[in-house]
């Protein structure tokens, strides 16, 4: 309210992929931005009377959609967990591990489901004095380990990639494309996670999106505990064609009693999301 909004509001852009450039001269706070530049897309959408994922230059849009479990009391309850999930249709479970809760874990829920596209995300809970462990997770056919070393590392995740089967996706230390770039031309990982409040808006998600699109690298959208309207986006941005992953986008229910859009975001029982045909993000802001 106080710094960036001024540097916007009452200011001309040719088009809203140029309201990053007006907020520059403030280092970071990328969600904050993000918060403004997405905004200002759906506006522009709205003027122009188009959905906002065909707006941003979307092709595929029915997205896939998975869903993040967290670490659980106990193996039996984190099974039970899955299972609902897979019975609604989710297309990837990723599960969180860390050193005391990884391979006994990741062997009893690959048992019981031996077909789930199935992933780890560490959230930095290793080092690479752990890489015998992080290999022996090879065995376990998970589409990704997500993070597994410091949230700020390219470095040592490339050290990791080296020697383990397992592809590393790169999350927390893709802040724009420029650290795409470097992260794919040390071999940092094979993956890349695409936050759109991470890297600052629909435009920096677009400039990643290439660079993983031009260099091969598989990429999907995360996940940040998004209100409907968050999530909106999310819908938005992951019909991109770089984005060839299912992403962290489920549905309303499995956040919220009470979304702040209408209608509700739903997956589909073979685990999609359809983005919506109206203008701009295509629900409706329940304000009151």
């Amino acid at each position: 309210e106080k710094i960036l909004a001024p540097m916007v509001v009452g200011k001309s852009v040719d088009s809203a992929a140029g309201i990053w450039d007006l907020m520059k001269r403030v280092r970071g706070h990328r969600m904050a931005k993000s918060g403004i530049e997405t905004a200002c897309w759906d506006l522009e959408a709205k003027k122009l009377g188009v959905p906002l994922w065909r707006h941003l230059g979307g092709v595929n849009r029915t997205i896939e959609c998975g869903v993040s479990i967290g670490i659980q009391d106990s193996i039996e309850q984190l099974i039970d967990k899955i299972a609902i999930e897979a019975d609604a249709g989710y297309r990837r479970i990723k599960i969180k591990i860390a050193p005391h809760w990884d391979y006994e874990v990741i062997k009893r829920v690959r048992a019981a489901f031996p077909d789930i596209q199935l992933m780890g995300d560490a959230n930095s809970a290793y080092t690479l004095a752990d890489i015998d462990k992080l290999r022996s997770l090879d065995e376990f056919d998970l589409m990704m380990l997500e993070q597994p070393l410091g949230f700020d590392d390219i470095i040592d995740h490339a050290k990791l990639q080296a020697q383990i089967k397992t592809p590393i996706c790169l999350d927390e230390p893709i802040r724009s494309a420029g650290d795409a770039r470097k992260a794919i031309e040390l071999g940092s990982g094979k993956i890349i996670n695409i936050k759109n409040g991470r890297v600052g808006g629909h435009a920096q998600s677009k400039l990643v999106e290439q660079t993983c699109r031009e260099n091969n690298i598989p990429a999907w959208c995360g996940g940040m505990l998004e209100s409907g309207i968050g999530r909106a986006h999310n819908i938005a941005i992951s019909t991109l064609a770089g984005y060839t992953m299912p992403g962290d986008v489920s549905a309303s229910k499995r956040y919220w009693h009470e979304d702040i859009v209408e209608p509700a975001i739903e997956v589909s029982p073979d685990g999609t999301i359809t983005a919506p045909d109206g203008p701009g993000i295509g629900f409706q802001v329940r304000r009151e």
